[in-house]
């Protein structure tokens, strides 16, 4: 069993301490958070260890769980590292580009397991579609959501867009060439929407709108291939795949057909890959603990998290050549 200590009880780390309870491989040390009443509350909820310090968490834990304000993430890392302890750590992994470097610096020396809770990457909907994406050449998304003060410590680029851009940069497997992008703030002091264009030297584009001021949810994803078109909805879990293959002599009646001329005829099909009912966070948090038993990769390494936040700050720097308003 591996312990594992949770620093941060809000929101999302509440479902951390639920579902670490539920995964057979851990065992929860307890729990730190520094607004006492909360953290008496959760303790309470769950019936788990409230430990007095952050170090007394780490010194009783073999995996530090960190789901705490961004702000937080490098000091807490960097405390856990250096007790050689596995690490666990929302995303975005730091503030800094520097601060993400340093931290795979000390986790190679320390030898131990980093994850980044990039968690669409364990989305049912994401996982199902993931057989059909091979080459993309355009990539659409739009990631809206309803206005929550919680998470305006950081514009929507690091709140919201840094999901769209880990999955597009685990699915486009060449490098970065050109990144512009434009944004505002309207009801922070930070932008509220971005658009964002992601060229690599292989042709593909990324296009990725990112909202945080929307009338309702969105958060949907398509891809565009030779001969495909994939379309992913991250929300509601529903994958669609749209093929083109050449026509045969012989076809369903009911198929759609496309005269091409002297280029022929090509039929267009459809398939809808089975979507498992998984829990992503629970998924993201189990695979991370096998990974550890294993001596195995995690599935979205330290490095990994580096290059998400490497390509939002690319996004955030165009955003502060356009705005007289502050972006962080």
């Amino acid at each position: 069993m591996l312990k594992v200590g949770v620093l941060g009880a809000g929101h999302l780390g509440k479902i951390h301490l639920k579902l670490l309870k539920e995964i057979d491989i851990f065992t929860i040390s307890g729990f730190y958070d520094p607004d006492r009443n909360k953290a008496l509350e959760t303790a309470k909820e769950f019936n788990i260890h409230l430990f007095e310090t952050e170090d007394e968490l780490i010194n009783n834990s073999d995996i530090v769980d960190i789901v705490t304000p961004t702000l937080y993430h490098y000091d807490l890392a960097l405390k856990a590292l250096k007790s050689s302890k596995h690490l666990f750590i929302e995303k975005p992994v730091t503030t800094t580009i520097s601060q993400a470097k340093e931290l795979i610096s000390l986790a190679r020396e320390a030898n131990v397991k980093v994850q980044v809770g990039h968690v669409e990457r364990f989305n049912p909907a994401f996982i199902a579609a993931k057989p059909y994406i091979q080459q993309p050449m355009f990539i659409e998304s739009h990631r809206l959501a309803l206005f929550n003060p919680r998470g305006t410590d950081v514009s929507v680029v690091l709140d919201l867009m840094i999901h769209d851009i880990d999955i597009i940069l685990s699915t486009v497997k060449s490098a970065v060439k050109r990144v512009s992008a434009s944004g505002v703030a309207v009801l922070s002091d930070t932008p509220d929407i971005a658009n964002a264009r992601i060229e690599f030297t292989n042709g593909c584009v990324a296009n990725l709108t990112a909202s945080r001021i929307s009338l309702k949810n969105m958060r949907k994803m398509r891809f565009f291939q030779r001969d495909a078109y994939l379309s992913i909805d991250f929300l509601e879990k529903k994958t669609e795949v749209v093929k083109i293959k050449k026509a045969e002599m012989k076809n369903d009646p009911l198929a759609m057909v496309i005269d091409l001329g002297d280029k022929g005829k090509k039929i267009i099909y459809y398939e809808n890959p089975k979507v498992e009912d998984s829990n992503a966070i629970k998924m993201e948090l189990r695979l991370f603990g096998e990974a550890i038993l294993q001596n195995e990769a995690p599935p979205v390494t330290l490095q990994q998290g580096h290059d998400a936040l490497f390509v939002a700050q690319q996004v955030i720097d165009k955003l502060k050549m356009m705005s007289p308003m502050p972006v962080v």
